[in-house]
């Protein structure tokens, strides 16, 4: 089995709150990255697929095509976007690494043409990153 990784690179801002919580349980539980008026990040994705190669063309995938894909079915949704309001895949939803992959995963789930979607990994900074699998 072989796995093909393409990275991206987008600018977005957010505010991690819950709003049944009130201003002092969100401080509490978020701390600066519930600041009122958010903040931002420069996010890395990476997105993962998984498969054998095709005897007629060596890939897995055609990185150009996966390249194509995310930024068509994710990219232009998220960067230079704030996450809380711009985002539909995002609505309603706390805008975490971990939302965000979630998010991620579920908009390329179905769009990728040869292999299967493995992995989507969030780098919200140097030191932290989530990893999605897809559900269990």
């Amino acid at each position: 089995m072989l796995y093909v990784t393409r990275r991206e690179i987008f600018s977005a801002s957010h505010r991690l709150f819950n709003p049944n919580f009130s201003d002092e349980e969100n401080e509490r539980v978020f701390g600066k990255c519930s600041n009122p008026n958010g903040h931002g990040h420069n996010y890395i994705l990476e997105v993962v697929v998984k498969g054998e190669i095709n005897t007629q063309t060596g890939y897995v995938i055609d990185l150009k095509l996966l390249k194509q894909i995310i930024l068509e079915t994710v990219i232009r949704k998220i960067d230079h976007k704030n996450l809380n309001v711009d985002v539909d895949f995002l609505i309603d939803k706390i805008p975490t690494a971990e939302n965000i992959a979630i998010g991620i995963w579920e908009q390329l789930i179905d769009k990728i043409p040869s292999g299967k979607l493995y992995s989507i990994k969030i780098y919200e900074t140097e030191n932290n990153y989530v990893e999605y699998k897809g559900k269990a």
